[in-house]
């Protein structure tokens, strides 16, 4: 079976895209071969440089199998009249390409119709690709495109320059955006001159690249670049380099030949915190930090090049490197001294100078509404728990750094330059934290703020931003979301989760409200949908185990995953399973009354109970809620679910001797009652409807 290689080549990628796009152009060409059915026990692969994305599937099928098809046409009474063809049923035997004679009739659902056999000649894989591919590469997803060629439509992340597409030996003659697919690829742009490089077989890629000095394996400039840094740190007696994950990807992602150089600084700069330096290496010129023995760090940097040169060239380099690093230092100096002529305590003031949003105003009036409601929690929270006057200075200064040259000039240090400012100014280490932590965590990987007030602070502004956002209509639609608001309420929810802070939504809700935001209706509803993402796909519950939790409460966080941990700890019992599959069963009974008008509240009448069974399932229940409900008020989940499990023979017992719609509407309202009190009785941790049973 043949191979078949696809490759875009394109002026530079932005590094924060590629990855992205190599899996999904990986996913649309496997997708599109397996829909054409051109797939067998095929292996893919794929690549990527700044400059090129890559599929290379090896084991397609040459050509698709022949493949027979049942077509349907017009309705038997239509296409024939007293027994004789009409144009109706002519032009469907011409269509399906068969004699008029070859028609079928066929029975639905819907009546009798014209059916017709066919069979569909299979294609050349090149023809199919000839044909899907330009659609596929249109459709890839760009957070950014731009259009390129005057007057034309498609629209890329970068100017296509090069388009490869080889089956086997054989071009296969893709088109887009003006480019004619070869079997030519490039070689590296300084160190091969950019010349083409032929490519005579998929195979071949790998190596005929490497050849012209590309690394097209994502992983293999991954290992290239760690060695490349670990040789050259171990030039320094002592040093490693500072682990950086991300900024291992992103190097990778900008270089297509790595190699690597220590450069040096003057150790005076090593006064500035570090979280400054290791911000203007890391952030404005991608550089790695290096530390000695002692974890400190070291009056040295490494540069990731796309390029090898000679001691010269490196030499050359190395100079032009540690020049433009002794500026960015000089000019981080001059501002970190310059800002702290004026104290955080006098740029509060300053924020009604900055704008928040342009309908919600300065960022005064956003600290304002965050220290009210930061003031609120901490109230909730207990006085004993934190460090009262610590949270509410840190909530008024919070946003002061935002008016100090530091931050306007490298943004990324928002929160830890005040954090910063506020331990050299001698505001208390509980401020410098809380400041400093607020940003935290940015993702769900990373850790939450060390300290309560840090905890609180972030949560108050988190979600002042979301709920003022909200009151004027800015929520997120979508996959758009300009605020950010899906990861803000991320936080706050991690934070809820991991911190021993007892606070809940409706407490969120209210400190929010006594705040003078408008709290719009749908915040619940975008609150509940973080809480499911954090079970779901960081906690990792089952999605019914999420869905059944949830459905009961979803207002406290911690005690949702105390809830999510009991049931699923019993959820592989048999007679747990049994109850889920009943109170599935109750509940669509439920529903299918209340649909047709008739009511299951109200109280049961227990004389009016006739049946054995029904009766059972009364007196049992009625003897078991209080139990439960003294378990669930001491979160003892797991005893109490077990409890619940217990229902399960009375419950057997009443759907097998027991019909609940019955004609006496006395008799039937009853009845409805019982299961709808059993429901309501013991779904307060969880809806065991929602659980997959079976």
């Amino acid at each position: 079976m043949p191979d078949f290689l696809l490759e875009v080549g394109l002026e530079e990628i932005p590094a924060r895209m590629v990855a992205a796009a190599q899996a999904e152009l990986a996913r649309r060409v496997e997708e599109l071969l397996a829909r054409e059915r051109l797939l067998s026990s095929s292996v893919v692969a794929s690549y990527s440089t700044p400059r090129r994305l890559a599929v290379l599937v090896s084991g397609v099928l040459a050509e698709q199998a022949d493949a027979k098809e049942q077509l349907t046409g017009p309705s038997w009474a239509v296409a024939f009249k007293n027994g004789a063809a009409t144009p109706a049923a002519l032009a469907f035997a011409k269509k399906a390409g068969v004699e008029v004679g070859a028609l079928q009739k066929v029975t639905t659902a819907k009546g009798e119709y014209v059916s017709a056999a066919v069979l569909r000649k299979g294609r050349s894989t090149a023809e199919v690709l000839t044909e899907q591919l330009p659609k596929e590469l249109a459709s890839l997803y760009w957070p950014k495109n731009m259009y390129w060629r005057a007057g034309k439509p498609e629209r890329f992340v970068r100017p296509v320059k090069w388009l490869l597409a080889i089956l086997n030996h054989a071009i296969v003659p893709v088109e887009f955006a003006g480019v004619h697919a070869g079997n030519l690829s490039y070689g590296h742009r300084i160190l091969h001159g950019d010349h083409a490089v032929t490519i005579n077989k998929p195979a071949d890629y790998v190596a005929a690249l490497e050849s012209a000095k590309v690394l097209v394996g994502v992983e293999a400039r991954r290992q290239r670049i760690r060695k490349a840094l670990d040789a050259v740190t171990r030039t320094v007696a002592g040093a490693r380099w500072r682990e950086d994950e991300a900024l291992v990807d992103t190097v990778t992602h900008l270089t297509e030949w790595p190699s690597a150089l220590l450069g040096n600084f003057e150790a005076e700069y090593l006064s500035l915190p570090e979280e400054v330096l290791v911000t203007v290496m890391r952030d404005h010129q991608k550089y790695f930090a290096v530390e000695d023995a002692n974890g400190k760090l070291a009056p040295h940097f490494l540069a990731v090049l796309n390029t090898e040169a000679n001691e010269q060239g490196i030499a050359v380099i190395r100079h032009g490197n540690e020049r433009v690093l002794r500026s960015r230092f000089s000019d981080a100096r001059f501002f970190w001294h310059f800002d702290q002529k004026i104290p955080l305590e006098d740029r509060v003031e300053m924020l009604k100078s900055v704008t928040f949003q342009k309908d919600l105003g300065s960022y005064y009036e956003k600290m304002v509404a965050t220290y009210r409601i930061a003031q609120k929690l901490g109230i909730e929270v207990g006085q004993q728990k934190l460090d009262f006057e610590a949270l509410r200075t840190a909530a008024r200064l919070a946003k002061t750094d935002l008016t100090t040259e530091l931050v306007k000039e490298f943004t990324e240090l928002q929160g830890i330059v005040g954090g910063l400012y506020a331990r050299a100014q001698g505001l208390g280490e509980a401020v410098a934290q809380a400041i400093y932590s607020q940003y935290t965590p940015a993702s769900t990987e990373d850790a939450i703020p060390p300290t309560p007030e840090g905890q609180l602070l972030g949560i108050a502004d988190r979600f002042q931003s979301i709920a003022a956002m909200f009151a004027i209509g800015l929520e997120p639609t979508g996959s758009k979301d300009p605020f950010a608001l899906r990861r803000a309420a991320n936080g706050v929810v991690k934070i809820l989760a991991e911190s021993e802070l007892s606070l809940t939504f409706s407490h969120l809700r209210n400190a929010a409200g006594e705040a003078g935001i408008t709290i719009h209706d749908s915040l619940a509803a975008f609150f509940r949908e973080r809480v499911e993402f954090y079970l779901r796909d960081v906690r990792g519950f089952n999605y019914d185990v999420v869905n059944a939790v949830l459905a009961a409460s979803f207002n406290d966080v911690r005690d949702a995953i105390a809830r999510a941990e009991a049931l699923t700890a019993v959820r592989g019992s048999e007679d747990f399973a049994a109850i889920s599959a009943a109170f599935k069963r109750m509940k669509n009974i439920v529903r299918q009354a209340s649909e047709k008008g008739l009511a299951s509240d109200g109280a049961v009448s227990s004389s009016s109970l006739a049946d054995a069974a029904e009766r059972g399932l009364f007196e049992h229940s009625d003897r078991l809620a209080p139990v439960v409900e003294n378990l669930r008020s001491e979160h003892k989940y797991r005893e109490a679910l077990e409890q619940i499990a217990t229902l399960r023979p009375h419950v057997d017992l009443f759907f097998d001797k027991v019909m609940v719609m019955v004609d006496d509407p006395a008799v039937r309202q009853n009845r409805l009652a019982l299961i709808a009190k059993v429901l309501v009785g013991f779904s307060s941790i969880a809806d065991f409807s929602e659980m997959v049973t079976g």
